[in-house]
């Protein structure tokens, strides 16, 4: 008899930390907070033009944008940057006339070097602005049209490892170059992530806390297969966005069975969302798990004044803004864990800077491979978001003879 199976098993903890060991010898990303970051930092140090433009869209974006949304509002950078990633017409527009386009850096983003919105993004603005090197920095894998596109204009340019995959490359010179050239300390951004990849490597406290998470969702991926991130500090919208990528695109996939795994995420910014959505998990299906993330110390002081206006809610008086929104998220909090059938977690980060937002990112990059190790699916391709580029750029060939 001859015996043969497949079957979807949840494997040991140490078996998924081997697997991601030996994962490392074919992905990148792991390894990007270990890398050089000399000739970004030199490059930065040349750049004079005040404003910065990304064109870029999702993993080519994402996060820089979520690391910039974060620290824009508390950090002193030196220049603004902005990103051009839809095709909407009327957001490049408004976006480039707010620009003095000849004291703008502008950096094209694509792996592939050939992304429909960036490409086209790109061409357009070549009929505003002459593009030529000391204007364009290009960041995309080698041997691409961009590529070529930096060797025949002379352009600055920086690689995008083969091996690193667009929503995982926010530590690769896709996130750190944009960031750099404004002024955020990627040295210190990069120390947070090498903290969480060397404290879970050598099995110390965040391995226990993320295989004790990835287990229990992928346990419990057919009750609970809505993932909440409740980021109660608005400069985590971003970060929203960025996990929003990192989640779907990872772990919506088939898995070795032929089975469709589905694990939804969403992203809501409190105290805003107290007043829409927590409504819908706190008396809606008992589908959903709740990542609740607060910030330990906002540096701000502002304080809500006494012998203020509308005496009924004097209580307010005296209470620092900081205070009240700590409080909101703790309400909430005890609110759900009241209703002792709703999983939910907090991560509470020191301040905002450089070394808690990655520390943040690469502790979710992490548990984003952790679960689809446990799941044995394949983390790191896209075939769903690929089929519909297929299909565009058909169409696009066959509308040109129309014009």
């Amino acid at each position: 008899m001859h015996y043969f199976k497949n079957f979807y098993q949840i494997r040991s903890n140490e078996y998924i930390l081997d697997k991601l060991k030996k994962e490392q010898e074919s992905i990148g990303y792991y390894k990007l907070p270990f890398n050089d970051t000399t000739e970004i930092k030199e490059f930065a140090d040349s750049v004079n033009r005040q404003t910065v433009v990304v064109i870029g869209i999702g993993g080519s974006s994402l996060g820089a944008s979520a690391i910039y949304d974060f620290l824009k509002r508390k950090n002193n950078l030196k220049k603004r940057l902005i990103f051009l990633e839809t095709t909407d017409p009327i957001d490049i527009n408004s976006k480039l006339d707010s620009l003095n386009l000849d004291d703008t850096l502008f950096i094209v983003i694509s792996k592939s070097g050939t992304t429909v919105e960036t490409i086209a993004i790109l061409k357009y603005l070549s009929s505003k602005v002459e593009l030529n090197k000391s204007n364009l920095v290009v960041i995309s894998e080698t041997n691409t049209p961009l590529h070529k596109y930096a060797k025949e204009i002379e352009a600055k340019f920086f690689e995008v490892p083969k091996n690193v995959g667009g929503r995982f490359s926010v530590f690769s010179a896709v996130g750190l170059v944009p960031l750099a050239t404004i002024g955020v300390d990627i040295d210190n951004m990069l120390n947070g992530a090498k903290k969480v990849y060397n404290n879970f490597f050598k099995k110390q406290k965040e391995y226990d806390i993320l295989m004790e998470k990835a287990r229990f969702i992928v346990e419990n991926k057919n009750r609970f297969n809505i993932n909440v991130i409740f980021s109660y500090l608005s400069a985590l919208e971003g970060f929203n966005k960025w996990y929003v990528q990192l989640w779907a695109e990872s772990l919506g996939k088939i898995n070795i069975n032929g089975t469709r795994q589905g694990l939804t995420p969403i992203g809501l910014v409190g105290p805003i969302d107290q007043h829409s959505f927590l409504q819908l998990i706190m008396e809606g299906k008992r589908d959903k798990t709740v990542t609740f993330i607060k910030v330990a110390d906002f540096e701000e002081k502002i304080v809500i004044p006494k012998n203020s206006p509308i005496s009924e809610l004097d209580y307010l008086e005296g209470i620092s803004f900081s205070k009240l929104i700590d409080m909101q998220a703790d309400a909430t909090i005890e609110a759900i864990s009241k209703e002792e059938d709703i999983p939910y977690d907090v991560i509470t980060i020191d301040k905002v800077d450089e070394y808690n937002i990655a520390e943040l990112m690469f502790t979710y990059e992490l548990l984003v491979s952790i679960i689809g190790t446990f799941m044995q699916i394949n983390t790191y391709d896209q075939p769903g978001v690929e089929s519909g580029k297929i299909i565009l750029k058909e169409k696009l060939k066959a509308l040109k003879w129309y014009f």
